[in-house]
């Protein structure tokens, strides 16, 4: 890997097609990268930083330091102007555009500074308060109960009502099959917010509005992954099927032990893309669901925005924790991805 990575087309010096392809990836890297990386580093920064402009990558803290007479901690600032120009003084109060401040080796003596000749002493520092704030907040493990279970039982549902679909669409020969296909394929350029109405009055009818399930139903079958699936198992063939057939193999076997081991890159490749939607969908949980003990972690981040107030801090922590999850998934299953979505046709 390492030889493959540093090999050049130059033989004792880099050729400039190396040059521009190490710009080209190193490019890629931080556009790609680059906004995960500030938003773990915002997720460790105060209120007070984040508000600062401009703003800057690492989390900065002022410095606090504990001075005798005092029962809290006292801002730490260095003079820049005037007789105490260069010293490090902490602030009592401000009052106006003069700060009280003493010195942390004579703090009976207070001394004013203008507000203009000071500035803040702060260095690098985790604010991960905003983590476990989050814990005494909100009962996050219940949230995240609510997102594993709909994501989960979604992802089973649909790899099974979905791969069935394909099943009958691809190994039947039947009057209108072409042109069930067509519409389940046309049913990709409905935008899902026409249906929205009407699936809300269904799930209402059913009794499951503010329930999991009425979550998890309404999405079982796509038209995605019946056209992802049924483009793999086109390529299965069908003798296969026919010799099973003569040692009379039922259809349902057929199905779970020939169709479904010989579709699982497939298969797999669906369950990543439902996985990804399910954990991040926002919209039909926003509508279904009413009661805040059955909200997704989605929801549980709406609650942190406010009318006139946001508390970023929160928000940028908890959007990192909802994320690990579906990285961690994606990072174990992306390699079916390429090979699944090559072999189905779906370039």
């Amino acid at each position: 890997m390492t030889a493959f990575l540093t090999r050049t087309r130059g033989r004792k010096r880099l050729h400039w097609t190396d040059w521009m392809a190490y710009a080209y990836l190193t490019l890629g890297v931080l556009l790609m990268f680059g906004p995960v990386l500030w938003l773990v580093l915002s997720s460790f920064k105060t209120e007070r930083e984040l508000q600062n402009y401009p703003p800057r990558l690492l989390p900065y803290v002022q410095k606090m330091e504990t001075v005798p007479g005092y029962d809290k901690p006292l801002p730490i600032y260095k003079v820049t102007a005037g007789p105490l120009a260069g010293q490090e003084v902490a602030q009592i109060r401000r009052i106006g555009l003069i700060s009280q401040v003493v010195k942390p080796s004579d703090p009976k003596t207070v001394l004013k500074v203008p507000f203009k000749d000071r500035k803040a002493v702060e260095h690098v520092a985790l604010a991960t308060s905003n983590y476990s704030k989050l814990f005494e907040r909100f009962n996050f493990f219940r949230f995240f109960y609510n997102s594993t279970f709909i994501t989960v039982m979604a992802t089973l549902i649909t790899l099974l009502v979905n791969s069935m679909a394909a099943f009958a669409l691809s190994k039947y020969q039947f009057r209108g099959r072409g042109l069930v296909m067509a519409l389940i394929i046309g049913t990709l350029m409905i935008p899902p917010t026409v249906v929205l109405v009407p699936l809300f009055l269904i799930v209402r009818d059913f009794g499951m509005i503010d329930s999991l399930w009425g979550v998890i139903i309404p999405g079982a079958a796509t038209p995605t992954g019946v056209f992802l699936l049924r483009q793999y198992m086109l390529t299965i063939p069908d003798e296969i099927l026919d010799a099973a057939r003569m040692d009379k193999a039922s259809e349902w076997k057929i199905y779970w032990r020939i169709i479904l081991p010989l579709s699982a890159p497939a298969i797999a490749v669906l369950a990543i893309l439902s996985i990804m939607w399910r954990w991040n969908d926002f919209l039909w949980p926003l509508i279904a669901l009413q009661k805040q003990e059955n909200f997704t972690l989605q929801l549980a981040l709406n609650s942190f925005r406010g009318e006139f107030t946001t508390d970023w801090a929160s928000l940028l922590a908890m959007t990192v924790l909802t994320l690990v999850p579906i990285v961690v998934v994606f990072a174990f299953l992306q390699k079916y991805i390429a090979t699944g979505i090559a072999s189905t046709g779906g370039k």
